[in-house]
């Protein structure tokens, strides 16, 4: 593609392997660095005069750094006048803090949804897919679940987290009949995952046969990773929106759906004009 140039952050250098594979381009030269202050220093390897701009940057690892880095990017190719600068971030940091939506942006956003990749992931993977129920771990997910469970046609359920008094442990709910059914527990990200692994044993006490959780980020810090071991998963996956080669290594239950095809797809559409729409309810062949 003419006039276009994809740059990477330091956040996840594999995923923007693959999205720049997945369109035919050579990843641009930036080389990042730190004085010995401690500030960020980038230094863009190539000119970007007139050129449309896309920065791959997630929001994991250090999440203040790679931040501050992905802003420095942006600066630098500014003032190097390319025609356009579009951060591309697989996973937003500080979203669980719900700043997304007040007011942080007076440019266009695009908003990208895991959705598609999971429905396909499901389908291709879990045989007894059609007598299957969706279930969300709290009340929050419930028009989530209720949208994979339209989609797939099946039913779906929630947990509900109750608190009988302040300082007391929450009881655990299940709203929905799970019995003799594979659960498929759906959440848009999972940090020490204790509420998905208490909600897999209240799963299972209620006669499910077989219990999957599918994040869409898995951030996976603290204890996460000896709870999911311990837990009765048949599988946990999530997409590769933060690195997760580490976390496999001492978990052999995460799985990853690979979404940098969408998020070519999605670079290749804004590149040329086109609606991202698509993408929506659609994985790009």
């Amino acid at each position: 593609m003419p006039n276009i140039v994809l740059f990477s952050g330091s956040s996840h250098q594999d995923l923007s392997q693959r999205v720049a594979d997945r369109l035919g381009l050579e990843l641009g030269k930036v080389v990042t660095k730190k004085f010995s202050n401690q500030e960020t220093s980038v230094e863009i390897g190539e000119s970007v005069r007139g050129e449309d701009v896309y920065i791959i940057q997630s929001g994991c690892g250090e999440i203040n750094d790679n931040l501050m880095e992905l802003l420095i990017m942006i600066n630098a190719c500014k003032i190097a006048s390319s025609s356009r600068v579009t951060a591309v971030i697989p996973c937003f940091p500080y979203a669980r803090q719900d700043k997304k939506d007040k007011g942080f942006f007076d440019i266009p956003v695009d908003n990208l949804y895991a959705e598609p990749a999971v429905l396909q992931w499901i389908r291709e993977n879990i045989t007894e897919w059609r007598n299957c129920i969706i279930v969300s771990p709290d009340a929050g997910g419930a028009k989530r679940v209720t949208s994979i469970a339209d989609r797939l046609n099946v039913e779906f359920a929630l947990i509900h987290k109750e608190r009988k008094k302040a300082n007391e442990v929450d009881r655990m709910v299940l709203v929905g009949d799970v019995k003799d059914r594979v659960a498929i527990l759906v959440d848009d990200m999972a940090d020490t995952c204790g509420t998905i692994c208490h909600a897999a044993d209240k799963l299972l006490s209620a006669g499910a046969t077989k219990v999957y959780a599918i994040l869409t980020h898995g951030i996976f810090s603290g204890p996460a990773i000896s709870r999911i071991n311990n837990a009765a998963f048949e599988a946990v996956v999530v997409t590769n929106t933060i690195p997760q080669e580490d976390k496999m290594k001492h978990c052999s239950k995460i799985q990853v759906i690979d979404i940098s095809m969408i998020l070519a797809e999605a670079i290749r559409r804004t590149h040329n004009g086109e609606s991202v729409s698509y993408l929506f309810s659609h994985v790009p062949l």
